[in-house]
């Protein structure tokens, strides 16, 4: 189990620093100065020139690279050019509305969806199963925006039982922050779902079918015992998959979620940074967001030798 387990550690390294410097070429390649929109449409060609001198854009790229290869390895993300704030601190700033919507929506669709999928394949073929499929293909098919407008015109405009917009902090107020979380959640949470349904019902099909599933029901054994301990663990490893897979799902859902809701989060700060060129902003959001994503697939990786300890040999 070590062995393994240092095995997936360093196999995350060169996974990062291709990541760095992915992002950095494409960023710098891409047209657009930001020197020039933050000059604004009066300046000069010498007054862009100044400032892409004081930003260091107009060094070579290779250097370029270097400067900010050296301040990441020291664990600094550079400075905002239009906020002038270190990247680092505008993203903390910005992380637990993100993270309490990505881990609500997580809690949210594993609880719904693992039971629904597992429901399917056990009353595969009849009515049970044929609409729980045709309310997951109608929960993927929708985009998240539409979802989400939707549900605040229902809930929040129509009724009046939730907050359309904005964030309270959890330790601010418990029961403004859950409301607060609830239509975000649910819109978020949907495709998920809806996802993690689909194959959590293919793979209990398979597994279902299974000699030992019929052993254990031949031996008399309780059917809610033959679909959760036996049928569900055995299915777990592609399900686990799944959950991992869908962590790049959420973070693309975020962006859009949290532009509809107001949220305060790494998703609406990404957004306002791409439309000021801010690339040092840019920059730190993607590499953290990458580590989030490596270690993640690290756990999930990590958990497979504990579901199945073939897998660690």
């Amino acid at each position: 189990m070590g062995a393994y387990a240092i095995r997936r550690i360093l196999a995350t390294v060169p996974v990062m620093a291709v990541v760095a410097v992915i992002v950095f070429l494409m960023l710098h390649l891409s047209p657009g100065d930001p020197a020039a929109i933050l000059a604004g449409d009066q300046a000069t060609s010498d007054d862009i020139a100044a400032i892409r001198g004081r930003l260091g854009l107009d060094r070579p790229l290779l250097q370029q690279f270097m400067l900010w290869l050296g301040q990441l390895l020291s664990g600094d993300l550079g400075t905002s050019i239009y906020l002038n704030r270190p990247v680092l601190g505008l993203i903390m700033e910005r992380v637990e509305p993100t993270l309490a919507l990505a881990v609500s929506t997580m809690v949210f669709a594993v609880l719904l969806a693992v039971p629904m999928g597992v429901l399917a394949a056990w009353r595969a073929g009849t009515w049970v199963d044929q609409t729980i499929m045709a309310l997951s293909v109608v929960a993927f098919s929708v985009p998240v925006f539409l979802i989400g407008q939707g549900l605040v015109v229902g809930f929040a405009l129509t009724f009046d039982l939730l907050p359309v917009q904005g964030f309270v902090s959890l330790g601010d107020d418990v029961v403004a922050f859950a409301r607060h979380l609830v239509l975000p959640t649910i819109s978020l949470g949907l495709v998920y779902t809806a996802l993690l349904a689909r194959i959590t019902r293919a793979t209990m099909l398979e597994v279902l079918n299974e000699d030992f599933i019929r052993t254990a029901r031949a031996k008399g054994l309780a059917e809610p015992r033959v679909l959760i301990l036996h049928a569900l663990k055995n299915a777990s490893v592609p399900i686990v998959t799944t959950i991992g897979l869908g962590i790049a799902l959420l973070i693309g859902g975020v962006v859009v979620t949290e532009s509809v809701f107001a949220i305060p989060g790494i998703g609406r700060l990404t957004i306002e940074a791409v439309l000021q060129r801010d690339y040092p902003v840019i920059q730190g959001v993607i590499l953290v967001v990458a580590g989030v994503y490596v270690l993640v697939n690290l756990g999930i990786d990590l958990t497979y030798s504990a579901l199945d300890p073939r897998i660690r040999y």
